[in-house]
C-alpha cells in the first residue's frame, strides 16, 4: 500500500497528481493522510485563479488540472486516513508532493509525519519526494543518530534558483507568497545533508517534462530514494517512481543516479 501524505490545504496539484496518475494507472494500492482525515485541497492559486500576466509561466498546466480533477474524485482522496491512524507496518511505499502555499506546513511540521517517516527509511521502502516534500525529509531525524533520513543521501529539491525568481516576480502582488519559510528549500535541505554537493540543482535551463517527453526533467535516485525539484520534472518523476516500485517489486537493486 502506497502512501501520499499531503497537508490540511495548499499543496501542489502537480506534484501530487501528475505522480499519482502514474502509480494509480500501474494498479498500486494507494491511500492518502490528512492531519485530521479530512479530505485536502490543493492551493486555489495553482488550480483557478491564476498569476495575472504571470499565469503562462506560473500557473498548472491543463493535463496536469485534468489528473488533479481525476485524483480528487478518486475514492481513497475522498477517505483519507488521519496522521495518527496511519500504520506504518503496512505501508510498502511512500510519496511526498509539494507545495509552497502556507498551508503545507501542516505536513512539514507534523511530528507524527516526521516519526512516519523515520520509520519507512529503517525499513528501506520506495520514497518519492519532490519539492518542498524533501523539507519533510529534511526535519525526520532518526532518534538512533539524530541525523536526517537524507544524510548521506544524495537528493533534489526546489532549487534557490527557482524559488527566488518566482518570488521576485510576484512579490509585489503576492507578497511572500512564494516564500513558505524564511529559509529557503535548498538551504534547509543542504543543511541536512552529509556533504554540500549532496545537493543535486540539475540543469540551470528549465524545460517542463511532458508525457511523452519526460527527459526534459530531473529526478535525482539513491537507492530506494527518489527526489525531483518541481513540477515541470513530474512526468520524469512519476514514471522513474514506477520503475522503482517494480525494481522493489521483482527484487531490484537500484544504483545511484541522477537523470
Amino acid at each position: 500500500m502506497i502512501l501520499i501524505p499531503l497537508p490540511a490545504y495548499g499543496f501542489d496539484p502537480t506534484e501530487a497528481a501528475v505522480p499519482w496518475w502514474y502509480v494509480y494507472k500501474a494498479g498500486h494500492r494507494i491511500v492518502f493522510a490528512t492531519p485530521d482525515g479530512m479530505p485536502s485541497h490543493a492551493d486555489p492559486r495553482l488550480v483557478n485563479e491564476g498569476f495575472g500576466l504571470w499565469s503562462p509561466f506560473l500557473m498548472t498546466r491543463t493535463d496536469s488540472l485534468e489528473k488533479y480533477r481525476e485524483m480528487v474524485s478518486d475514492h481513497a482522496f475522498q477517505h483519507p486516513l488521519s496522521y495518527d491512524d496511519v500504520n506504518t507496518k503496512q505501508i510498502t511505499a511512500v510519496l511526498i508532493p509539494g507545495g509552497h502555499e502556507k498551508g503545507v506546513k501542516t505536513l512539514l511540521e507534523s511530528a507524527r509525519m516526521q516519526q512516519i517517516m523515520v520509520e519507512l527509511f529503517d525499513r528501506d521502502v520506495p520514497v518519492g519526494a519532490v519539492c518542498h516534500g524533501v523539507v519533510l525529509l529534511a526535519r525526520s531525524r532518526s532518534p538512533k543518530t539524530g541525523r536526517s533520513v537524507l544524510f548521506g543521501r544524495k537528493t533534489a529539491a526546489l532549487t534557490n534558483f527557482m524559488e527566488l525568481s518566482a518570488w521576485w516576480m510576484t512579490r509585489w502582488s503576492l507578497g511572500d507568497y512564494y516564500r513558505t519559510y524564511p529559509i529557503t528549500v535548498q538551504d534547509e535541505v543542504a543543511a541536512s545533508l552529509a556533504k554540500p554537493d549532496d545537493f543535486q540543482n540539475g540543469p540551470f535551463w528549465l524545460r517542463r517534462d511532458t508525457e511523452s517527453k519526460p527527459e526534459r526533467g530531473f529526478v535525482v535516485r539513491d537507492g530506494n530514494y527518489l527526489s525531483a525539484r518541481w513540477p515541470g520534472d513530474c512526468h520524469h518523476f512519476g514514471q522513474a517512481y514506477v520503475q522503482l516500485l517494480a525494481e522493489q517489486l521483482s527484487g531490484g537493486d537500484p544504483d545511484k543516479q541522477s537523470v
